[in-house]
């Protein structure tokens, strides 16, 4: 456990992070926004960008929504 503990803290001091890579860059958080306030429905959206719909509501939640969930 100790080695573990050391070795993740030398891995983060070289600037690697752990972890999977997130799907919704700040680019596609922008589209969908952009998209959803034109008022497509969440589906399709969720559809393009290739996520779930919870992965675009965490990033895009209904309340921000114009238009409200669909």
């Amino acid at each position: 456990m100790e080695r573990t503990k050391a070795g993740l803290a030398a891995a983060k001091k070289r600037g690697r992070v752990g972890g999977r890579k997130r799907l919704m860059t700040p680019n596609k958080v922008e589209a969908a926004k952009n998209i959803l306030a034109q008022g497509m429905p969440p589906k399709e959206v969720a559809n393009n960008l290739g996520v779930s719909i919870p992965t675009l509501y965490r990033w895009c939640p209904a309340s921000d929504n114009i238009h409200g969930p669909q």
